[in-house]
């Protein structure tokens, strides 16, 4: 009898937690599966709005072959993303990593911070976004800023020269510094992930180097990336899909314009291959990182 009634709630428990998935599964079917196979059906076609609908007619991979072959501002589009996907992530995760070191220290008006650095995640789309971007690209004075003030400003490309670093770092460097408001507002979701990952750590750990003698930047080598290895394999995870689909990626943004001026079959294909490409890029950095660091700190 006892059997019978556990399997009874258990049976009344999974019932309850389908329910709940229910809408999301309803959402995602509708929302998501259909429109992503309807897309590559169209890369694969060419399509043509008549009147009694979306007239398709399959023509393999054409669209394909086009913006291979004969688009050379796709391939441009597709180098530039890739780029700034390159020197993107890896400044996004030091900086994250880097703040959320600081606000994990106890000290007055940490939350505060705490939910400074968390409130463009809040405010990262919609009008204040559009205003902020519109700030940016405008002029210094737009800004109110004083002319006087701006000339006697210090030049990143004269401390590059004077530093004599090698021409690929130092454009590097210069492209770091120049877009440091773009990436620590980038950095909201990443830093509580990284805080999360650090208040998981025991302490008693850093107490066992503490009596070995280690000192804070071998504490950080050897305890603390270590243990936030699969965190750090998440946060990378999402910068990554972040970055490739940011609205502001060129790619993105002609794709769009393309689609909402009815041309679906190769504003289809464009997307389809950006994100073939994205897919290995991934895998190949994901799988990098598993072997050589994650099974090592294992």
């Amino acid at each position: 009898m006892k059997k019978k009634h556990t399997k009874g709630i258990e049976a009344r428990k999974s019932r309850y937690g389908f329910m709940f998935v229910l809408p999301w599964l309803i959402g995602f079917v509708l929302f998501f599966f259909i429109p992503i196979i309807q897309s590559l059906v169209y890369s694969l076609s060419t399509v043509q709005v008549t009147g009694n609908g979306i007239a398709t007619e399959f023509v393999g991979l054409e669209h394909y072959s086009y913006l291979i072959d004969r688009d050379p501002e796709y391939l441009k589009m597709l180098r530039t993303s890739v780029i700034s996907f390159a020197y993107k992530l890896p400044l996004i995760l030091v900086v994250s990593i880097v703040l959320s070191l600081v606000l994990n220290q106890k000290f007055k008006g940490r939350v505060f911070f705490r939910g400074l650095f968390f409130l463009p995640v809040i405010i990262a789309t919609g009008v204040v976004m559009e205003l902020v971007f519109k700030t940016i690209d405008s002029s210094s004075t737009a800004l109110g800023v004083s002319d006087s003030i701006t000339s006697n400003m210090f030049s990143i490309e004269s401390i590059m020269e004077s530093l004599d670093l090698p021409t690929q770092i130092a454009t590097y460097i210069q492209t770091a510094v120049s877009s440091i408001f773009d990436l620590i507002w980038e950095c909201g979701i990443q830093i509580i992930l990284f805080i999360a990952g650090l208040q998981s750590i025991p302490a008693s750990i850093y107490e066992a180097s503490k009596v070995e003698g280690a000192t804070k930047w071998e504490e950080f080598w050897f305890i603390t990336f270590p243990q936030l290895g699969r965190i750090t394999l998440l946060v990378a995870i999402f910068t990554m899909l972040e970055i490739f689909a940011d609205n502001q990626n060129e790619l993105m943004s002609s794709s769009y314009i393309k689609m909402s001026g009815g041309i679906y079959d190769e504003s289809s294909a464009m997307l389809w291959m950006y994100f073939a490409i994205v897919a290995v890029i991934m895998g190949i950095l994901v799988a990098l990182y598993s072997k050589f660091l994650l099974k090592k700190w294992e």
